[in-house]
């Protein structure tokens, strides 16, 4: 089955010259936008992280870091995945105070990924943490938090409809919150992708909430590493994508694990020896902040917003042969 998928009569609508100037539009407003809602600043994020610190973020457990020696500096770099570890710390060493956080523009190289329309081997996000109080570790302030994220996204759209007449795309701004047990309990008979668009159908803008843990029919709905999100407190921002037809995932995001949810899950996913390591042994000593974050895909979004079918469009990776050649037969340009 071909992992290209290229709807009937799909026309991107700006030109390449138009196009490269509302991706730069997007990257500037929402940023002002998230960082207004959510008291954030901006620093410098690193590319790559030593291997040996247990701060890259493992995501599924089975994809592979791209890995260098550096032998001037004795160490063993890995590229990192995200930078899901990375920002607590950085709350930590960069004394943010209550109530603020911090944003970074995060690029990645996930080797293993499996590319197409939606995914590339190049990540590039938004990748954001905010310090809070142990009081705030609630779903209330979790749906909360959402809110002022697609806020800021429906703003951003708005925006760039005003500078670009020829986009049409309008996302909801009321959000529809369900567990990822509730869509399993509604859709037994369906894929996790295939139940997230069918409830993205009914409702074009959703947060799936608590990804990570078992689900009552012995699967889980998606993978999420232990030792960043606490499973019962994270989910992910989910539109309807009109240009697809079907849901399409705009944000990872969740309340940090405590030490008591870190044991738990560590636990659970059968890795309890990183409880050795740096980053975990501070987290159990209660040396780091409470707190919540995520990633807002950067590509993601640009998609969304300009109506893209290709993620190719908007952001520059490497394709296999058939993606390029399927692209250029249908007068699709991958930049």
């Amino acid at each position: 089955m071909s992992k290209l998928t290229i709807p009937s009569g799909y026309r991107m609508p700006l030109t390449n010259n138009e196009l490269q100037r509302a991706i730069e539009l997007i990257h500037a407003d929402f940023q002002h936008n998230l960082t207004v809602r959510l008291n954030l600043h901006r620093v410098s994020a690193p590319l790559f992280v030593d291997g040996r610190t247990g701060l890259n973020d493992d995501l599924n457990g089975v994809e592979r870091p791209v890995s260098f020696d550096i032998p001037d500096v004795g160490a063993q770099g890995q590229v990192v995945h995200s930078l899901a570890k990375w920002k607590r710390l950085a709350l930590k060493r960069y004394e943010f105070k209550l109530g603020t956080g911090l944003y970074t523009d995060m690029n990645a190289i996930r080797r293993d990924e499996t590319v197409d329309n939606l995914h590339s081997i190049y990540v590039d996000q938004w990748d954001w943490e905010k310090h809070i109080d142990v009081r705030n570790r609630t779903v209330q302030y979790l749906k909360d938090t959402v809110q002022d994220i697609v806020g800021a996204i429906c703003d951003t759209a708005s925006a760039l409809r005003n500078h670009f007449p020829a986009l049409s795309f309008r996302p909801e701004r009321d959000v529809f919150f369900i567990t990822t047990q509730e869509l399993e309990d509604r859709w037994p008979e369906l894929s996790p992708a295939e139940r997230e668009t069918e409830i993205c159908r009914e409702h074009p803008t959703v947060f799936l909430m608590q990804i990570g843990g078992v689900l009552h029919s012995g699967a889980r709905h998606d993978g999420r590493a232990p030792d960043y999100d606490d499973w019962t407190l994270n989910g992910d921002i989910l539109m309807w994508n009109p240009v697809l037809e079907r849901a399409f995932e705009v944000s990872s995001m969740g309340v940090r694990v405590d030490a008591a949810a870190l044991k738990r899950q560590l636990k659970a996913a059968g890795c309890e020896e990183r409880r050795e390591l740096p980053f975990h042994q501070m987290l159990l000593k209660g040396e780091l902040p409470q707190s919540i974050g995520g990633g807002i895909g950067m590509s993601r979004l640009c998609m969304l917003l300009l109506g893209a079918c290709h993620i190719g469009e908007v952001q520059a990776s490497l394709w296999d042969e058939e993606t390029v050649k399927g692209c250029e037969a249908a007068g699709i340009t991958l930049l």
